[in-house]
């Protein structure tokens, strides 16, 4: 089978060579975040930052999770690929804020954002020029009064606006220690131009990260979810069916999904395979998960897990001499070093002072080989944070074709970080656009032909660590100054292929050809 032949081709590789290690440069000092993720035992999970464009100048702005402190949103003023410069706004005043994610929810090319919270989750309608409105009351929208720790949406068949899936944590108002005291997860379906009464996901098992995935490219995202065994009762990860008009329904055994008891914190999903469907990277305390299909034409999911063999456990500090094992929270596939292949970074952090746990905790920045195996090189990029770190962001942020790295931590000042040495290869950054509902094309899928390699990236909302990320789509190529590429939209409609030069910004429409951005 696919995934024997994968496993077997890593654990049989010769020595490889190393691939070129990113150079990052630490700006907390100067760039301007001040927020704190703070709070008590009921923020020990969460602390997201969002990455959106609410200016309209194509720079992303940032905002970050305050938990019992203050949120804040941060305007970018950074120049092109110079170093990083935030203005703090205020526009958007909530407090108790777990994370966030950016959605254009109402079609209207303007950007809005979901807000988790301890309490009533909030919809901010986009106005424009980073100014926001409370739209719950008039989109119909239930916030609850939970403790909301995961979110993804999607567009099911033929619906104008989104389907919002919304995770909730234990019961933040129970007055002993909460244990087994999982509350219900929302499914929210748009009713036309609003949402309907939410629907409840049981069974719950304190979910903290979900993700809307076509994971078999059936052309019907199905909803994975990750959830914190530590406080659940006979819980497991989850798979759900959700098929337009049906009440959504688990994946059983019976069809193929396995249980698995984990302390799930964060979903990242790729093709790594190179199959075109993605494997999926679980966080966890003290060991990390790589799904992988064990069949791929079966249709059914039924993973195995590759993470040992690919060098991913990452289950223990690699250093600052703490040797008890790690706590991983949120994690990202990237293409750090623009060699061609995606990379991976985990936000590492212990809950509070568990002694069982890790104390100096570094972040992971877990580069690929030519070869498929990963290594770390967290220390020697200079991203090895003892901070308790939580939510997380890879993002280009003064577009220079080169990502840079915002963490969200407890108790401690967010870092920030700027890639400053010389890249190991060319870029290419896209972002998608259609007319009418779904405007940011979530559920298309880009697929990139590069030397006679077929590479796929899902476009999805969701996953992660109450982090969320919408706009630039950013590719390393390599060695690559051309390379076709095309989109499978959402309904399947498959674009045609185009030949597109590297180290450029494209905005891509459907039926339209490739139209070049240029940073002002």
């Amino acid at each position: 089978m696919r995934f024997l032949a994968f496993a077997a081709a890593l654990l049989a590789l010769p020595a490889f060579a190393e691939p070129v290690i990113p150079e990052f440069t630490d700006e907390t000092a100067t760039a301007g975040l001040w927020t704190v993720y703070d709070g008590d035992w009921d923020y020990m999970v969460g602390g997201g930052v969002a990455v959106f464009d609410c200016s309209g100048n194509g720079f992303p702005d940032l905002f970050l999770a305050g938990g019992a402190g203050p949120s804040a949103l941060y305007l970018n003023r950074s120049s092109e690929g110079g170093p990083l410069s935030f203005e703090r706004s205020d526009a958007i005043t909530l407090d108790a804020v777990i994370g966030a994610y950016p959605l254009d929810i109402d079609g209207d090319g303007v950007i809005d954002l979901v807000v988790l919270r301890q309490g009533a989750n909030r919809l901010l309608r986009g106005l424009g020029d980073c100014q926001f409105e409370d739209a719950n009351d008039a989109w119909g929208f239930d916030g609850g009064d939970g403790w909301s720790t995961a979110f993804s949406a999607t567009w099911e068949q033929g619906a104008e606006w989104p389907t919002l899936a919304i995770g909730n944590y234990i019961d933040r108002n129970e007055d002993a220690f909460p244990w087994g005291s999982c509350t219900e997860n929302w499914l929210h379906r748009p009713d036309g131009r609003r949402f309907g009464p939410p629907i409840a996901l049981t069974p719950s098992h304190c979910a903290l990260s979900m993700l809307f995935t076509d994971w078999n490219r059936s052309g019907r995202p199905s909803l994975r979810v990750s959830n914190d065994r530590e406080y659940y009762k006979g819980g497991q990860e989850q798979l759900w069916h959700i098929e337009p008009d049906q009440p959504p329904r688990l994946y059983t055994e019976d069809e193929g999904w396995q249980r698995l008891r984990i302390w799930g914190m964060g979903i990242a999903a790729a093709d790594l395979t190179g199959n075109g469907l993605p494997e999926f990277f679980l966080t966890s305390m003290a060991d990390n998960w790589l799904q992988v299909l064990r069949d791929p034409m079966s249709g059914r999911p039924e993973y195995v897990n590759l993470a040992f063999q690919a060098g991913v456990t990452a289950h223990r500090p690699y250093t600052g001499g703490d040797i008890r094992p790690s706590t991983a929270w949120h994690p990202q596939f990237a293409d750090v070093n623009n060699d061609g292949r995606l990379d991976l970074f985990i936000a590492k952090g212990n809950v509070a002072e568990m002694p069982d746990f890790a104390a100096d905790d570094p972040n992971n920045l877990l580069l690929q080989t030519s070869e498929g195996l990963f290594i770390e090189a967290g220390e020697r990029a200079g991203v090895a944070s003892m901070g308790i770190s939580r939510g997380a962001q890879l993002v280009d942020l003064n577009l220079d074709g080169q990502l840079d790295l915002v963490v969200v931590n407890r108790w401690t000042q967010a870092e920030i970080w700027r890639q400053t040495g010389a890249p190991a290869g060319n870029w290419l950054q896209i972002r998608l656009g259609q007319d009418g509902a779904n405007r940011d094309a979530i559920g298309a899928v880009v697929e990139i032909l590069r030397n006679e390699r077929l590479e796929s990236y899902e476009v999805t909302s969701g996953g992660g660590h109450v982090s969320g990320a919408l706009g630039w789509l950013h590719f390393g190529l390599g060695e690559a100054e051309t390379v076709d590429l095309r989109v499978i939209w959402p309904d399947g409609e498959a674009g045609a292929w185009q030949e597109v030069a590297a180290n450029r910004f494209l905005i891509l429409r459907r039926d339209a050809a490739a139209e070049p951005w240029l940073p002002e």
